[in-house]
């Protein structure tokens, strides 16, 4: 059960992070609007390599759960065999 709950609990950071990403970005776009639109532009793209570094992350922490998972079920199977071939 707690392998459910971790896992939710990173899929929510996850979509927390592009919810991050994207509001800092529009804030950032409107706020230096007035200096230029590709001020705007760029100053935008900047400000959201934040969230979309903790976006990286998380599905980082999420692509190793799942590697951690079949290595398990490797494992198991492997021990299945191995108990079979020993009988």
């Amino acid at each position: 059960m707690n392998k459910h709950i971790f896992a939710f609990m990173i899929n929510f950071l996850q979509g927390a992070s592009w919810a991050l990403a994207i509001i800092i970005a529009v804030f950032l776009f409107f706020k230096m609007l007035p200096f230029g639109i590709i001020t705007a532009l760029f100053s935008a793209l900047f400000g959201s390599f934040i969230g979309l570094f903790f976006v990286s992350f998380f599905e980082l922490i999420n692509i190793q759960m799942k590697n951690l998972s079949l290595k398990e079920e490797e494992v198991s199977l492997l021990q299945k065999i191995s108990e079979k071939l020993t009988k």
